[in-house]
């Protein structure tokens, strides 16, 4: 990411005028909103970082898009981007906008590693444990991963909990290995 500082000062900006005008929360759903429709879709992030199509190509796209779904400072945001011939940045923005205001928030980020995905009444289970634990809000991110069989393995911060049955039986396999036990004949 050659540009990340760039787009670490667009995001502090863009947080310190929604803050001015207290919209931060909107504007964090629209960096949300943004970054997850880059990430799906590999043509529109094509699209905005091709350096053929003009940059008034890409304002129209971006207008059609999202005009009716994001807030003023967001809107305004795309011309600024526009301007300064950055709007390949689009996506690194609204991802350093979202962190940078986990942080203010006091939001932290859970990560729990499941073999199957997740549903949302287990999710809500989930958060609110988290919330009870560490008294801080989390923002939950599923990741599926069938090599741990079952259970789940849950990060948040520094800390981490396995309860995946690929550990319980990892652990398992130690003690026999270090028991020593020899049968008798």
């Amino acid at each position: 990411m050659k540009d990340a500082r760039a787009a670490l000062r667009y995001a502090k900006a863009i947080l310190n005028l929604a803050k001015d005008t207290k919209e931060e929360s909107a504007v964090n759903e629209d960096m949300q909103f943004i970054a997850a429709t880059i990430s799906e879709n590999e043509e529109f992030e094509v699209v905005l970082k091709s350096p053929v199509i003009k940059a008034s190509q890409k304002i129209k796209v971006l207008n059609a898009l999202f005009s009716d779904k994001i807030s003023p400072i967001t809107l305004g945001l795309f011309h600024l981007l526009q301007e300064n011939k950055r709007i390949a940045m689009l996506e690194s923005i609204a991802k350093q906008y979202s962190i940078i205001y986990d942080f203010l928030k006091h939001i932290e980020v859970a990560k729990v590693t499941t073999a199957v995905p997740i549903t949302p009444e287990v999710e809500a289970l989930v958060l609110t444990k988290i919330l009870a634990l560490t008294g801080n809000k989390a923002n939950l991110e599923n990741v599926v991963n069938p090599a741990i069989l079952g259970g789940f393995i849950l990060r948040v911060g520094d800390i981490q909990y396995d309860a995946s049955i690929s550990n319980y039986l990892n652990e398992l396999r130690k003690e026999f290995d270090n028991s020593h036990f020899i049968p008798k004949i």
